[in-house]
């Protein structure tokens, strides 16, 4: 097997290689005390070093050989099992140098101390990770709420939290008997569902927590009626509340407590994660509407490309019975939150807030990366089994470095298909 197949199949990548989508990569603790792009704007209108992991923000790329950007696609073998030549043609050069945590904050510093930030440098730098503390005001100018212009920023901050107060106290803060039924029974099925958030976490059993997103959702899916509420948009929320609480607090999220907040603060954290969510799924609102359309396109084009990219695993799952919508439905619906350890959910979503409006095209390569993890495993298992297994994927254990390698591989994916068609023409 030739070392790009060993590449493509997920296997034999040396040590530490990454193939990252962007030079500079980050090596940041996040605000869990665990190690912790270029895409189009969203509608409307980018830490400290830890020495035991610098290891890990390396990026050498060696084997860029096995890799050249000269070789030549054949077109009449449209799968990827069967390609011994791929053109590849990354956007980025892969880095052939150490990039260190300090180059990487000193370019974020650079970039938000601008009096208008270049968002497309931004991405750059936050598709690779964001240094935590730096996170707020990096994914609320990724996802334009907060104005690029600097003069503007505050202004315009009090001005959507003003906004989210006026709508909680008009749709929120009412007695149901100015509530119709299906208003009082969304209400109740959002109270059912948020303690069932994260459950393994436990700082989203606080009962203040869980009000705040009883408040968000709520006034979301009121002031969105075409998809109203719909059950996975609350584990969307919860990204947004840790990163826009660790203004506020310090330590282990495990030891914070919103009752040392005032209420201004959870007002304006609750309104930021309401506007920034507001902002996120503008850019995929078909995948919520009735039947979730969005969702079973993305679903097919990733029976596509697991079948391409690994026609053993596709065939098998095939023979057996398993059924992509079986599984894959939850993973797009929740963007993997809840499959992955939730100390990794901000970094993952430092890529997809780069990506801008290309994340649902960007979604599924990170979908067939992630399974296809696995695929070894999943090629010994029957229908039984690969259920089990997959609804119960082992990634507790999870560091940074296999979720770097998740992405690392929907990129090069992504480079090799997402621009040639013909190759998922069936």
């Amino acid at each position: 097997m030739t070392p790009l197949l060993r590449l493509l199949k997920g296997r034999g990548f040396p040590g530490k290689v990454l193939l990252t989508r962007r030079s500079d990569p980050l090596d940041a603790s996040g605000i869990y005390g665990s190690p912790s792009g270029s895409g189009r704007s969203f509608s409307e209108n980018d830490v400290g070093s830890n020495e035991q992991n610098n290891d890990f923000s390396e990026e050498i790329f060696q084997g860029a050989n096995a890799v050249s950007t000269s070789v030549n696609v054949n077109k009449s073998k449209p799968s990827v099992s069967n390609m011994d030549s791929v053109s590849i043609e990354p956007q980025k050069t892969p880095p052939t140098a150490r990039a260190t945590d300090s180059a990487r904050v000193t370019k974020f510093k650079k970039e938000l101390s601008a009096p208008t930030v270049i968002l497309e440098k931004l991405r750059e730098l936050a598709w690779s990770g964001v240094p935590p503390y730096m996170r707020p005001d990096v994914w609320r100018l990724l996802l334009g709420y907060a104005p690029p212009n600097s003069d503007r920023r505050e202004g315009v901050l009090r001005r959507k939290r003003l906004e989210y107060v006026d709508c909680v106290a008009q749709y929120y803060d009412i007695p149901d008997t100015e509530r119709s039924d299906d208003e009082i029974n969304m209400l109740r099925q959002i109270a059912v569902d948020c303690p069932r958030t994260v459950p393994d976490v436990s700082f989203f059993h606080q009962a203040t927590v869980q009000k705040s997103l009883e408040r968000i959702l709520y006034t979301w899916a009121i002031r969105h009626p075409a998809s109203g509420y719909v059950q996975g948009i609350n584990d969307l929320v919860t990204p947004f509340l840790v990163v826009f609480l660790s203004e506020y607090l310090e330590g282990s999220m495990e030891n914070w407590s919103t009752l040392d907040l005032s209420e201004e603060k959870i007002i304006n954290i609750e309104a930021d994660c309401y506007w920034c969510l507001s902002k996120l799924l503008d850019g995929m609102q078909d995948h919520y509407t009735f039947a979730q359309p969005g969702i079973q396109r993305l679903v097919f084009k990733l029976k596509e490309l697991v079948w391409r990219i690994d026609e053993p695993v596709s065939r098998h799952m095939e023979e057996q019975g398993l059924e992509f919508l079986q599984f894959a439905f939850r993973w797009f619906n929740c963007l993997l939150i809840r499959e992955i350890p939730f100390r990794l959910v901000t970094r993952l979503w430092d890529t997809y807030l780069a990506e801008g409006d290309a994340l649902p095209d960007f979604l599924v390569y990170i979908c067939v990366s992630f399974l296809l993890t696995w695929s070894d495993k999943l090629l010994k298992l029957d229908f039984q089994e690969m259920v089990m297994f997959i609804q119960h994927i082992p990634t507790h254990n999870w560091m940074d470095q296999e979720l770097e390698m998740v992405l690392s591989r929907a990129y090069m994916w992504h480079t090799m298909f997402n621009n040639s068609p013909s190759h998922l023409a069936s």
